[in-house]
């Protein structure tokens, strides 16, 4: 297993045309990192700990294998949103899980997207495809950059997790599922 910590430095969007940026991204000469993948994440919580201290442990497994990703609270500079986080691969996603159940940290959300990556210089643009609509995420110095000449306005950002994103998309939508997950996975493109 290895293990990275680092700062995430992030700008996201919402409402993307993902078809359009593919193209805007081939004109900029981005090389596409990673083909369209499915991803099932799992947010876990012991009592609201994490919650109230703005933090939050994920579990996330995809076309790639898992990982377990832990990110502290989040701040601002200017749209960028700016958080601790450590990663790292495991081999065993439910041997993972269990090992948190056993710590008494329970499954309190799960989300599930299609991502695909792209890189451009250091920057790391994932395009991300979930039950709620399309997002562009950039990620890593000069994420501000690379956005705007995408053609992103900085102003128009989104500052909420894709928790919060779905928070809110249920109090408009009661009907839906309790937590961020297709009715059926789509293709992958």
């Amino acid at each position: 297993m290895s293990t990275q910590d680092s700062l995430e430095r992030e700008i996201k969007f919402s409402g993307v045309d993902l078809e359009h940026l593919r193209e805007r991204l081939t004109e900029l000469e981005a090389e596409r990192a990673t083909s369209s993948t499915f991803e099932d994440n799992w947010l876990f919580d012991r009592g609201g700990e994490l919650e109230g201290r703005e933090c939050i442990l994920r579990l996330r497994v995809d076309g790639h294998g898992a990982s377990l990703t832990f990110k502290g609270p989040a701040h601002f500079e200017e749209r960028v949103k700016l958080r601790t986080e450590y990663e790292t691969r495991v081999s065993n996603a439910a041997e993972t899980r269990s090992l948190f159940e056993a710590l008494g940290y329970r499954v309190e959300r799960r989300y599930q997207k299609i991502r695909e990556e792209w890189q451009l210089g250091g920057v790391t643009i994932a395009l991300d495809h979930t039950p709620i609509g399309d997002f562009v995420e950039f990620e890593g110095e000069g994420a501000e950059t690379v956005a705007r000449r995408c053609s992103f306005d900085l102003n128009l950002s989104e500052r909420r997790t894709y928790l919060r994103l779905y928070e809110d998309y249920l109090k408009e939508h009661p009907e839906a599922p309790r937590d961020m997950v297709f009715k059926d996975v789509p293709p992958e493109r």
